[in-house]
Protein backbone atom coordinates (compact mmCIF):
# COMPACT_ATOMS: atom_id res chain seq x y z
CA UNK A 1 0.00 0.00 0.00
CA UNK A 2 1.18 3.49 -0.80
CA UNK A 3 0.22 4.69 2.69
CA UNK A 4 2.60 2.16 4.27
CA UNK A 5 5.50 3.61 2.26
CA UNK A 6 4.50 7.09 3.36
CA UNK A 7 4.48 6.01 7.01
CA UNK A 8 7.85 4.30 6.59
CA UNK A 9 9.41 7.44 5.05
CA UNK A 10 7.99 9.92 7.58
CA UNK A 11 10.91 11.75 9.24
CA UNK A 12 9.22 13.51 12.18
CA UNK A 13 6.79 12.73 14.96
CA UNK A 14 4.64 15.71 13.95
CA UNK A 15 4.12 14.38 10.39
CA UNK A 16 3.48 10.88 11.76
CA UNK A 17 0.76 12.28 13.99
CA UNK A 18 -0.85 13.97 10.99
CA UNK A 19 -0.92 10.62 9.16
CA UNK A 20 -2.41 8.86 12.19
CA UNK A 21 -5.21 11.43 12.46
CA UNK A 22 -5.82 11.16 8.69
CA UNK A 23 -6.23 7.39 9.05
CA UNK A 24 -7.78 6.85 12.49
CA UNK A 25 -9.44 10.17 13.25
CA UNK A 26 -13.21 10.61 13.32
CA UNK A 27 -13.03 12.03 9.82
CA UNK A 28 -10.16 9.77 8.71
CA UNK A 29 -10.13 7.40 5.73
CA UNK A 30 -10.61 4.26 7.85
CA UNK A 31 -13.64 5.78 9.55
CA UNK A 32 -15.10 6.51 6.12
CA UNK A 33 -14.53 2.92 4.99
CA UNK A 34 -16.13 1.52 8.15
CA UNK A 35 -19.09 3.78 7.46
CA UNK A 36 -19.59 1.99 4.11
CA UNK A 37 -20.42 -1.28 5.92
CA UNK A 38 -24.08 -0.34 6.10
CA UNK A 39 -24.24 -0.18 2.29
CA UNK A 40 -22.43 -3.49 1.63
CA UNK A 41 -24.66 -6.46 0.71
CA UNK A 42 -24.99 -8.93 3.60
CA UNK A 43 -23.21 -11.70 1.69
CA UNK A 44 -20.11 -9.52 1.16
CA UNK A 45 -20.21 -7.66 4.51
CA UNK A 46 -18.24 -10.29 6.51
CA UNK A 47 -15.38 -10.47 4.03
CA UNK A 48 -15.28 -6.67 3.69
CA UNK A 49 -15.12 -6.19 7.47
CA UNK A 50 -12.38 -8.81 7.83
CA UNK A 51 -10.24 -7.14 5.15
CA UNK A 52 -10.85 -3.75 6.70
CA UNK A 53 -9.81 -4.94 10.17
CA UNK A 54 -6.69 -6.55 8.72
CA UNK A 55 -5.82 -3.27 6.97
CA UNK A 56 -6.43 -1.36 10.21
CA UNK A 57 -4.11 -3.68 12.20
CA UNK A 58 -1.42 -3.42 9.52
CA UNK A 59 -1.53 0.35 9.52
CA UNK A 60 -1.54 0.50 13.34
CA UNK A 61 1.56 -1.71 13.54
CA UNK A 62 3.32 0.41 10.92
CA UNK A 63 2.48 3.59 12.87
CA UNK A 64 3.66 2.08 16.17
CA UNK A 65 6.95 0.89 14.71
CA UNK A 66 7.67 4.26 13.11
CA UNK A 67 6.70 6.09 16.29
CA UNK A 68 9.19 4.04 18.37
CA UNK A 69 11.91 4.57 15.77
CA UNK A 70 11.39 8.34 15.58
CA UNK A 71 11.05 8.64 19.39
CA UNK A 72 14.35 6.80 19.84
CA UNK A 73 16.04 8.93 17.17
CA UNK A 74 14.74 12.11 18.82
CA UNK A 75 16.10 11.02 22.24
CA UNK A 76 19.46 10.14 20.73
CA UNK A 77 19.64 13.54 19.06
CA UNK A 78 18.78 15.27 22.33
CA UNK A 79 21.45 13.35 24.22
CA UNK A 80 24.02 14.31 21.60
CA UNK A 81 23.07 17.98 21.77
CA UNK A 82 23.24 17.98 25.60
CA UNK A 83 26.37 15.88 25.85
CA UNK A 84 28.77 16.92 28.61
CA UNK A 85 32.38 15.83 28.70
CA UNK A 86 32.75 15.20 32.43
CA UNK A 87 36.51 14.96 32.07
CA UNK A 88 36.55 18.73 31.49
CA UNK A 89 35.64 19.17 35.16
CA UNK A 90 38.60 17.14 36.36
CA UNK A 91 40.86 20.15 36.26
CA UNK A 92 42.03 21.28 39.69
CA UNK A 93 40.59 24.62 40.77
CA UNK A 94 41.74 26.96 43.48
CA UNK A 95 40.42 25.71 46.80
CA UNK A 96 39.02 28.12 49.33
CA UNK A 97 40.03 28.15 52.97
CA UNK A 98 38.85 29.40 56.32
CA UNK A 99 39.75 32.95 57.23
CA UNK A 100 42.74 32.84 59.64
CA UNK A 101 40.60 34.28 62.45
CA UNK A 102 37.91 31.64 61.98
CA UNK A 103 40.51 28.90 61.63
CA UNK A 104 42.07 29.99 64.93
CA UNK A 105 38.63 30.23 66.54
CA UNK A 106 37.78 26.67 65.49
CA UNK A 107 41.08 25.33 66.82
CA UNK A 108 40.42 26.99 70.19
CA UNK A 109 36.84 25.70 70.32
CA UNK A 110 37.89 22.16 69.35
CA UNK A 111 40.33 22.05 72.26
CA UNK A 112 37.77 22.98 74.91
CA UNK A 113 34.94 20.92 73.41
CA UNK A 114 37.26 17.90 73.69
CA UNK A 115 37.44 18.66 77.44
CA UNK A 116 33.63 18.63 77.69
CA UNK A 117 33.13 22.39 77.73
CA UNK A 118 29.81 23.45 76.23
CA UNK A 119 29.56 26.37 73.79
CA UNK A 120 27.25 29.21 74.85
CA UNK A 121 26.13 32.32 72.98
CA UNK A 122 24.33 35.54 73.82
CA UNK A 123 23.11 38.84 72.35
CA UNK A 124 25.57 41.35 70.91
CA UNK A 125 23.43 44.28 72.08
CA UNK A 126 23.61 44.17 75.86
CA UNK A 127 22.39 46.11 78.88
CA UNK A 128 24.48 47.74 81.58
CA UNK A 129 23.77 45.06 84.18
CA UNK A 130 25.00 42.06 82.18
CA UNK A 131 27.94 43.85 80.55
CA UNK A 132 29.23 45.78 83.59
CA UNK A 133 27.42 45.68 86.94
CA UNK A 134 27.10 41.91 87.33
CA UNK A 135 30.80 41.62 86.52
CA UNK A 136 31.77 43.84 89.45
CA UNK A 137 32.46 46.84 87.21
CA UNK A 138 31.30 49.88 89.21
CA UNK A 139 30.02 53.08 87.61
CA UNK A 140 33.39 54.83 87.78
CA UNK A 141 35.39 52.02 86.13
CA UNK A 142 37.49 53.18 83.10
CA UNK A 143 35.98 50.45 80.89
CA UNK A 144 32.74 52.42 80.96
CA UNK A 145 34.39 55.41 79.29
CA UNK A 146 32.66 56.51 76.09
CA UNK A 147 35.96 56.09 74.23
CA UNK A 148 35.82 52.34 74.86
CA UNK A 149 32.15 51.44 74.55
CA UNK A 150 29.55 51.90 71.82
CA UNK A 151 26.40 53.19 73.57
CA UNK A 152 22.89 53.61 72.17
CA UNK A 153 20.50 56.42 73.08
CA UNK A 154 18.35 54.08 75.19
CA UNK A 155 21.32 53.13 77.38
CA UNK A 156 21.96 49.75 75.77
CA UNK A 157 25.38 49.05 74.29
CA UNK A 158 27.38 46.77 72.03
CA UNK A 159 28.97 44.17 74.30
CA UNK A 160 32.62 44.92 75.04
CA UNK A 161 33.43 41.29 75.91
CA UNK A 162 31.66 37.92 75.89
CA UNK A 163 31.54 37.86 79.71
CA UNK A 164 27.78 38.72 79.67
CA UNK A 165 27.25 35.23 78.25
CA UNK A 166 28.77 33.86 81.47
CA UNK A 167 26.38 35.98 83.55
CA UNK A 168 23.34 34.87 81.54
CA UNK A 169 24.40 31.23 81.76
CA UNK A 170 24.81 31.39 85.54
CA UNK A 171 21.44 33.12 85.95
CA UNK A 172 19.73 30.39 83.91
CA UNK A 173 21.64 27.33 85.17
CA UNK A 174 22.86 25.77 88.37
CA UNK A 175 26.43 24.54 88.99
CA UNK A 176 28.39 22.68 87.85
CA UNK A 177 29.07 24.89 84.83
CA UNK A 178 31.80 24.34 82.27
CA UNK A 179 31.43 26.65 79.27
CA UNK A 180 33.24 28.71 76.67
CA UNK A 181 31.68 31.79 75.07
CA UNK A 182 33.14 32.60 71.64
CA UNK A 183 31.90 35.57 69.65
CA UNK A 184 32.25 39.10 68.32
CA UNK A 185 32.80 42.05 70.67
CA UNK A 186 33.01 45.80 70.05
CA UNK A 187 35.16 48.64 71.37
CA UNK A 188 35.94 52.14 70.14
CA UNK A 189 39.55 51.57 69.18
CA UNK A 190 41.47 51.27 65.90
CA UNK A 191 45.22 50.89 65.39
CA UNK A 192 47.87 48.28 64.55
CA UNK A 193 46.69 45.96 67.31
CA UNK A 194 43.03 47.00 67.79
CA UNK A 195 39.90 47.07 65.66
CA UNK A 196 36.36 48.26 66.56
CA UNK A 197 35.06 44.70 66.13
CA UNK A 198 37.08 41.65 67.14
CA UNK A 199 36.56 38.16 68.54
CA UNK A 200 36.98 36.69 71.98
CA UNK A 201 36.74 33.29 73.56
CA UNK A 202 36.01 33.37 77.27
CA UNK A 203 35.75 30.38 79.56
CA UNK A 204 34.02 29.73 82.88
CA UNK A 205 34.09 26.78 85.25
CA UNK A 206 31.94 26.79 88.41
CA UNK A 207 31.41 24.04 90.96
CA UNK A 208 30.80 23.54 94.66
CA UNK A 209 33.09 25.49 96.97
CA UNK A 210 36.49 23.84 97.39
CA UNK A 211 36.35 21.90 94.11
CA UNK A 212 37.95 24.64 91.98
CA UNK A 213 41.41 26.11 92.56
CA UNK A 214 43.93 28.30 90.79
CA UNK A 215 46.00 25.16 90.25
CA UNK A 216 43.19 23.74 88.08
CA UNK A 217 43.16 26.95 86.04
CA UNK A 218 46.94 27.01 85.66
CA UNK A 219 47.08 23.41 84.48
CA UNK A 220 44.39 23.71 81.82
CA UNK A 221 45.70 27.01 80.42
CA UNK A 222 49.28 25.76 80.25
CA UNK A 223 48.17 22.70 78.30
CA UNK A 224 45.93 24.83 76.08
CA UNK A 225 48.68 27.30 75.16
CA UNK A 226 51.11 24.51 74.33
CA UNK A 227 48.38 22.96 72.17
CA UNK A 228 48.05 26.23 70.26
CA UNK A 229 51.71 27.35 70.04
CA UNK A 230 53.75 24.20 70.49
CA UNK A 231 56.55 23.84 73.02
CA UNK A 232 56.47 27.25 74.69
CA UNK A 233 57.14 28.28 78.25
CA UNK A 234 54.14 29.67 80.13
CA UNK A 235 54.16 32.07 83.05
CA UNK A 236 51.42 33.67 85.18
CA UNK A 237 51.84 37.26 86.39
CA UNK A 238 49.68 38.83 89.12
CA UNK A 239 47.23 41.35 87.68
CA UNK A 240 43.85 42.94 88.33
CA UNK A 241 40.45 42.34 86.76
CA UNK A 242 37.25 43.50 88.50
CA UNK A 243 35.52 40.14 88.01
CA UNK A 244 38.32 37.84 89.27
CA UNK A 245 40.35 37.72 92.48
CA UNK A 246 43.15 36.70 92.42
CA UNK A 247 43.78 37.62 88.78
CA UNK A 248 46.66 36.89 86.45
CA UNK A 249 47.91 37.73 83.00
CA UNK A 250 49.42 34.81 81.13
CA UNK A 251 52.54 35.06 78.95
CA UNK A 252 54.22 32.61 76.62
CA UNK A 253 57.85 32.61 75.56
CA UNK A 254 58.12 34.60 72.34
CA UNK A 255 57.24 32.43 69.34
CA UNK A 256 59.46 34.58 67.09
CA UNK A 257 62.75 34.67 69.01
CA UNK A 258 62.16 31.60 71.20
CA UNK A 259 62.60 33.71 74.32
CA UNK A 260 65.91 35.34 73.35
CA UNK A 261 64.38 38.82 72.95
CA UNK A 262 63.30 40.62 69.79
CA UNK A 263 61.38 43.68 68.57
CA UNK A 264 58.03 41.83 68.71
CA UNK A 265 58.36 40.97 72.41
CA UNK A 266 60.11 44.29 73.22
CA UNK A 267 63.25 42.27 73.96
CA UNK A 268 61.65 40.67 77.02
CA UNK A 269 61.36 37.17 75.57
CA UNK A 270 57.67 37.03 76.59
CA UNK A 271 54.33 37.70 74.88
CA UNK A 272 51.10 38.38 76.78
CA UNK A 273 48.27 36.20 75.40
CA UNK A 274 45.33 36.10 77.85
CA UNK A 275 43.90 37.03 81.23
CA UNK A 276 42.39 34.79 83.89
CA UNK A 277 41.60 34.39 87.56
CA UNK A 278 39.35 32.99 90.26
CA UNK A 279 35.81 34.39 89.94
CA UNK A 280 35.21 37.27 92.38
CA UNK A 281 32.57 36.56 95.09
CA UNK A 282 30.70 39.72 94.03
CA UNK A 283 30.02 38.14 90.63
CA UNK A 284 28.49 35.07 92.26
CA UNK A 285 26.46 37.36 94.53
CA UNK A 286 25.07 39.20 91.48
CA UNK A 287 23.76 35.95 89.96
CA UNK A 288 22.48 34.47 93.25
CA UNK A 289 25.12 31.75 93.69
CA UNK A 290 26.18 30.62 97.15
CA UNK A 291 28.90 28.24 98.37
CA UNK A 292 30.54 27.88 94.96
CA UNK A 293 33.96 28.57 93.47
CA UNK A 294 35.12 28.94 89.92
CA UNK A 295 37.64 30.30 87.49
CA UNK A 296 37.37 32.33 84.29
CA UNK A 297 39.67 33.26 81.43
CA UNK A 298 39.48 35.28 78.25
CA UNK A 299 41.54 35.72 75.10
CA UNK A 300 41.50 37.66 71.84
CA UNK A 301 41.26 35.39 68.83
CA UNK A 302 42.86 37.92 66.47
CA UNK A 303 45.94 38.15 68.71
CA UNK A 304 46.28 34.38 68.64
CA UNK A 305 45.91 34.38 64.85
CA UNK A 306 48.56 37.11 64.49
CA UNK A 307 51.04 35.22 66.65
CA UNK A 308 50.37 31.84 65.03
CA UNK A 309 50.73 33.21 61.48
CA UNK A 310 53.24 36.05 62.05
CA UNK A 311 50.81 38.75 60.85
CA UNK A 312 52.22 42.20 61.79
CA UNK A 313 49.08 44.38 61.44
CA UNK A 314 45.75 43.32 62.93
CA UNK A 315 43.83 45.50 60.46
CA UNK A 316 45.03 43.39 57.52
CA UNK A 317 42.85 40.54 58.78
CA UNK A 318 39.75 42.59 57.93
CA UNK A 319 40.76 44.22 54.65
CA UNK A 320 39.93 41.24 52.41
CA UNK A 321 43.31 41.37 50.66
CA UNK A 322 43.62 38.17 48.61
CA UNK A 323 47.41 38.36 48.75
CA UNK A 324 47.14 37.69 52.48
CA UNK A 325 44.16 35.33 52.48
CA UNK A 326 45.49 33.09 49.67
CA UNK A 327 48.40 32.14 51.96
CA UNK A 328 45.97 30.20 54.14
CA UNK A 329 44.62 27.82 51.47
Amino acid sequence: MEILEEIKNTDSLEKLEELRVGLFGKKGSLAAEFARLKDIPPAEKKEFAANLNEKKALLQNALDERFEFLKSAQMEQKLKSEYIDVSLYNRLTKNGALHPVMETMEKIIDYFVALNFSIEDGPMVEDDFHNFEALNLPKHHPARDMQDTFYFNDGSLLRTHTSPVQIRTMMQSKPPIRIIAPGSVFRRDYDLTHTPMFHQVEGLVVDDKGKISFANLKHILTDFLQHMFGEVDVRFRPSFFPFTEPSAEVDISCVFCKGDGCRVCSHTGWLEVLGCGIVDPNVFKAVGYKDVSGYAFGLGVERFAMLMHAIPDLRSLFEGDNRLLEQFR
